[in-house]
C-alpha cells in the first residue's frame, strides 16, 4: 500500500536538499532545513500525546515553521483545523470546539487571538462522531507553542507517516455565512489521491501553470486550502515559497520579485488600477491564480491588456477543490476543458447534451467526503461518488465549461460564499425592517456584494450603517449590506412567492442603488 499523505511532501523536500524552498524576512530556509523542522515539530507532537484522528487547530500565519507545523500535523495522522483571520469570536470557538489541542504561535499574532479560547489551563469540549467514526468523549485542548515543539530534539530520521487512508486529515471550513462555517471533511486518501505532487499526473493547464510559481508568494495562513495546495504545487515545480506581509499585493510582488500568487477579484482589481498609475511593474510577474467571485469579462480582458497573459481563471469548490481553469488567452467567460468528472444534468438528474445548460455535479480525486457531523448536509450534496455543486453551466462541443448561474441563493464576496437566508433573517429583526431581501449585486472591489431590499416598519426609515452593523456584529463584516434599497412591498412572481429574480436583475442593473 502507498503511503499517505504527507510522505511525498518529506521525499520533496528530501529531494530539494540545500536548495532554497522557503523566504522569509530575509532568511532563506533550504529543503533540509525544512525538512529538520517538519522533524521536530512531529517528534514534540508525539511527546505531547497527540496520536492518529486527534483534532490539531493550527493558529500560525506564514513562515517555514508554520509550514513545518502543518506537514508535521499531517504526518502524525491527525485532523488538521485551519483557524482563519476575520471570523467573528463565536465562529472561531466553533472552529477550535472539536480540536483537543491548538498549535499557537504568538509571534506571527494568529495564535494570539485565535488561540484565546484553549489557553491558560482552559477546557473545550471535543463533539466526536465525525466521518471518522472516532469517539465523542469531550477532552480539555492543550495549548502548543509552537517555539516549544521546535525545541524537540533531532534525530535525523525520516519521520513515519502515522496517517491511515479513512481518517479525516482536515477539515476546511466554509465562509461561515449561515452563522457557523461547515467544515467539509478531506481524508487522508483523498489527499494522497490528489494529483498536486505528482508531476506525471498534472493536466494540461497545471503543466502551463506549474512552471511560472518559480517565486509564489504566500500569505494569510498555509493551513488554508488554497494556499497549501498552490505552495506544494510552486514545491513540486522546483519552486520557492516567499512569504509577504499582511498589505498590498502589488508592493509584496514588487518587493519579493515574485513570480506567482493567489488573487480574488478585489485584489486583481486593486493590481490593474496600481499598475494604471504607473507603479513599478512586477516584473517577473508570470501567473496570477483567480478564483472564487465572479468576474466580468471586460475586467478580465483589462486585466490582460494591462498586466500582460498571466492570469489563470480558475473554478472550484470547497468541497471539491478545482474543477477546471482557464489558461491565459482563453476567451473570457471560458473556464477551460475539466480535468475531472463534470455532468450536467437536468432537474430530473438525466445527463444533458453539450450546449445545454444544467445543474454540474463532479467528481475529482481530492474532494471531500462530506460535511463534518452533518449527515443531513452530507445527503444532499454527496451521493453515489458525485458532488452537487449547485451551479448552472454547460459545456461546449469542445469540451470547455461555462457557468451561467447558481441554484442557490448566494452571494460571493471575495472569493467567500454567503447565503442569503441567514442575512436576510437577521436584518428582519431590526425595528426598522418589516421584511429584508438579500441579493448580490456586482462590485467592482470583492466581485459582488450584499444588495439589501428592505420594506419599513410603520413609521421608522431604516438606515444603512444600523443594518450593517446588526449583520457585522452577528455573521461578520462580509455579509453585511454595502447597498440598501427601500421599497414598499417586494415584487412578486405568478406563484405568489417573493420575486427575487427580478430583485437581482434591478441590483445587476444598479436600480435603486
Amino acid at each position: 500500500m502507498a503511503e499517505q499523505f504527507p510522505g511525498d511532501v518529506l521525499d520533496l523536500l528530501a529531494d530539494a536538499g540545500g536548495r532554497t524552498v522557503f523566504e522569509d524576512a530575509g532568511r532563506a530556509v533550504s529543503g533540509a532545513g525544512l525538512l529538520a523542522a517538519v522533524r521536530r515539530v512531529t517528534a514534540g507532537l508525539r511527546r505531547r500525546g497527540v496520536a492518529p484522528g486527534d483534532g490539531v487547530a493550527v493558529l500560525l500565519g506564514v513562515s517555514p515553521e508554520a509550514f513545518a507545523a502543518v506537514i508535521a500535523a499531517h504526518v502524525v495522522g491527525a485532523r488538521v483545523v485551519g483557524v482563519r483571520p476575520g471570523l467573528t469570536e463565536r465562529q472561531r470557538e466553533h472552529l477550535l470546539a472539536d480540536s483537543a489541542f491548538a498549535i499557537t504561535d504568538p509571534a506571527d499574532g494568529a495564535g494570539t487571538t485565535a488561540g484565546r479560547p484553549g489557553t491558560g489551563g482552559g477546557s473545550a469540549d471535543t463533539p466526536g462522531g465525525g466521518p471518522d467514526g472516532r469517539s465523542g468523549a469531550a477532552r480539555p485542548r492543550t495549548v502548543l507553542p509552537l517555539g516549544d515543539l521546535l525545541a524537540a530534539p533531532d534525530d535525523g530520521r525520516r519521520p513515519e507517516v502515522s496517517a491511515r487512508p479513512g481518517d479525516t486529515a482536515r477539515l476546511i471550513h466554509t465562509s461561515g455565512s449561515t452563522g457557523l462555517p461547515k467544515a467539509c471533511a478531506q481524508t487522508y486518501a483523498a489527499m494522497t489521491a490528489a494529483w498536486t505532487l505528482r508531476p506525471d499526473d498534472w493536466p494540461p493547464v497545471i503543466r502551463e501553470l506549474a512552471p511560472r510559481l518559480d517565486r509564489f508568494l504566500v500569505f494569510g495562513t498555509l493551513a488554508s486550502q488554497v494556499m497549501l495546495e498552490y505552495g506544494l504545487l510552486s514545491l513540486a515545480a522546483g519552486g520557492t515559497l516567499v512569504a509577504a506581509a499582511p498589505g498590498d499585493l502589488h508592493d509584496g510582488l514588487v518587493r519579493h520579485r515574485a513570480t506567482g500568487s493567489v488573487v480574488t477579484v478585489a485584489r486583481l482589481t486593486r493590481l490593474v488600477e496600481r499598475r494604471r498609475a504607473s507603479r513599478p511593474d512586477p516584473g517577473g510577474l508570470r501567473a496570477l491564480m483567480l478564483s472564487g467571485s465572479p468576474i466580468a469579462p471586460g475586467r478580465l480582458r483589462e486585466a490582460a491588456d494591462v498586466l500582460g497573459p498571466v492570469v489563470f481563471h480558475g473554478y472550484g469548490q470547497t468541497e471539491t477543490g478545482m474543477i477546471s481553469m482557464a489558461a491565459p488567452g482563453e476567451e473570457p467567460g471560458c473556464l477551460g476543458v475539466p480535468p475531472v468528472d463534470v455532468e450536467v444534468r437536468d432537474a430530473a438528474g438525466r445527463p444533458l447534451p453539450p450546449g445545454a445548460d444544467g445543474e454540474l455535479f463532479v467528481r475529482t480525486p481530492g474532494q471531500c467526503a462530506g460535511y463534518w457531523n452533518e449527515p443531513e448536509r452530507t445527503a444532499e450534496v454527496f451521493a453515489d461518488g458525485w458532488v452537487r455543486t449547485r451551479d448552472l453551466g454547460h459545456l461546449d462541443a469542445a469540451g470547455r465549461l461555462w457557468l451561467t448561474g447558481r441554484t442557490r441563493d448566494v452571494i460571493i464576496v471575495n472569493a467567500n460564499l454567503y447565503y442569503a437566508g441567514p442575512v436576510e433573517r437577521l436584518l428582519a429583526t431590526h425595528p426598522a425592517v418589516a421584511e429584508a431581501y438579500v441579493v448580490a449585486a456586482p462590485d467592482d472591489s470583492t466581485g459582488e456584494a450584499v444588495h439589501a431590499y428592505v420594506v419599513p416598519a410603520a413609521g421608522r426609515t431604516p438606515r444603512l450603517a444600523e443594518l450593517r452593523a446588526l449583520v457585522a456584529a452577528d455573521l461578520g463584516e462580509a455579509c453585511a449590506p454595502t447597498r440598501l434599497t427601500v421599497i414598499e412591498e417586494v415584487p412578486l412572481t405568478p406563484a405568489g412567492k417573493p420575486d427575487k429574480r427580478r430583485l437581482a436583475a434591478e441590483a445587476e442593473a444598479g436600480v435603486g442603488a
